[in-house]
């Protein structure tokens, strides 16, 4: 017997779509990139923050988190640690941010969505990798931060448009969806 009680994000389900949004993310942001030294253009960001808006908080920094960790190896790259956790962030903070807006109007998750992934673009783009970038590479704060305020200026819509298209696309009622194990049970017997 299952508890139904208490929902978890381990199921075969949910591990399921994990693998397939981290093997989307590694697909656009090792293969399918514009990779200019300190600035990488990609929206594969959008595949760890569907992640946490479907999956929940913790299911998002896992993906962020694997996804980082793999595509170093396949690049041949060290782990950075301040990259490593703005990825994981992509996945937690618009997750966090997803009970302020969950009972309202399309409009109203629109914002709420667009919002948080402005001061997550803020928190881990901005300031954690470009930290990492400086901290760890070497680059030199000042002739970077341009050019990094541009592509976040450029990159934020971009990610706020596939996020909500997605989001409120037919993809979130097949992740996301709830099926009770009574009607599953009836099906299988």
């Amino acid at each position: 017997m299952q508890k139904n009680s208490t929902k978890s994000i381990w199921n075969v389900k949910n591990l399921v779509f994990m693998a397939l949004l981290v093997a989307m993310q590694l697909v656009l942001t090792r293969v399918l990139v514009l990779d200019l030294g300190p600035y990488r253009i990609t929206v594969g960001t959008v595949c760890t923050v569907l992640a946490g808006l479907w999956m929940g908080p913790v299911a998002g920094g896992v993906c962020g988190l694997c996804a980082d960790i793999v595509g170093c190896f396949l690049k041949g790259y060290a782990v950075n640690p301040f990259i490593t956790l703005a990825s994981i962030l992509w996945g937690v903070l618009p997750a966090l941010f997803r009970k302020f807006y969950l009972s309202k109007s399309r409009k109203a998750k629109t914002v709420g969505i667009s919002v948080s992934i402005v001061i997550t673009g803020v928190i881990s783009s901005l300031c954690l990798t470009t930290a990492g970038l400086v901290i760890m590479l070497g680059y030199n704060f000042y002739a970077i931060m341009p050019g990094r305020l541009v592509q976040f200026a450029i990159m934020t819509p971009i990610y706020c448009v596939l996020t909500c298209l997605l989001y409120f696309s037919p993809l979130t009622s097949m992740v996301a969806g709830h099926s009770s194990s009574a009607v599953l049970e009836k099906r299988t017997v």
